[in-house]
């Protein structure tokens, strides 16, 4: 199992939530090594969450939820 963490955007202030704008996989999707999974946002700034290993996604956030910078927001098995 891999955890796929939102990431940290905002150096400055790690304790800074951010939102799950866009998932493009649904729960339950094959994805490949370096697929695109999703599109966080931090304070304005947009970032793409890449898939790190190859496998089946689970995601553990909805779309327009807050989430904790490195907190996991998917898993992958």
């Amino acid at each position: 199992m891999t955890e796929v963490p939102f990431p940290p955007l905002s150096e400055a202030r790690p304790d800074t939530e951010g939102v799950l704008a866009t998932w493009y996989v649904a729960d339950g999707d094959q994805v490949a090594e370096g697929q695109l999974l999703a599109e966080v946002q931090v304070d304005k700034v947009d970032a793409e969450v890449t898939a790190p290993a190859a496998g089946t996604v689970h995601l553990l956030v909805g779309e327009d939820e807050s989430v904790l910078q490195g907190a996991p927001i998917a898993r992958i098995d």
